[in-house]
């Protein structure tokens, strides 16, 4: 599986990163939003994670503009990985088009749950009788 994780803090990539590896997935990782979506407009990803909080442009504006665009990556599932705790939160990043909210601190558990919740669902779209 091919994960993005856009997220300006090195250490909190590098602690994701070796999360997703002893399960065998492999991840891209991208230091701001801008960067995140040229990675994302070159080749598809399975799943994006999207950090909120970041220097320019922030995450909630990246994945609107994902879902506007005209990428591969169009409707690539995204979890959004923060550690706002704001009430209205969950409701904001699923009306930019996000798929899941885990929270900073990243609990293996949590992210193994989204990524594989996730993907089960795009193979079962995925999936087409004849």
């Amino acid at each position: 599986m091919q994960i993005l994780f856009v997220e300006d803090d090195a250490m909190n990539r590098r602690v994701v990163r070796d999360m997703l590896r002893v399960v065998g997935n492999d991840m891209e990782e991208a230091a701001d939003a801008e960067t995140g979506l040229r990675m994302l407009d070159e080749r598809p990803f399975d799943i994006v994670l999207m950090d909120l909080r970041m220097p320019g442009m922030d995450g909630l504006t990246a994945i609107e503009l994902l879902r506007r665009g005209e990428t591969c990556n169009r409707d690539v599932p995204v979890i959004v990985v923060t550690a706002d705790t704001a009430p209205d939160l969950c409701d904001r990043c699923i009306e930019a088009g996000a798929d899941e909210v885990i929270v900073k601190p990243v609990s293996m558990a949590a992210l193994l749950e989204a990524v594989g919740r996730l993907s089960t669902r795009q193979n079962e779209e995925d999936f087409v009788l004849d």
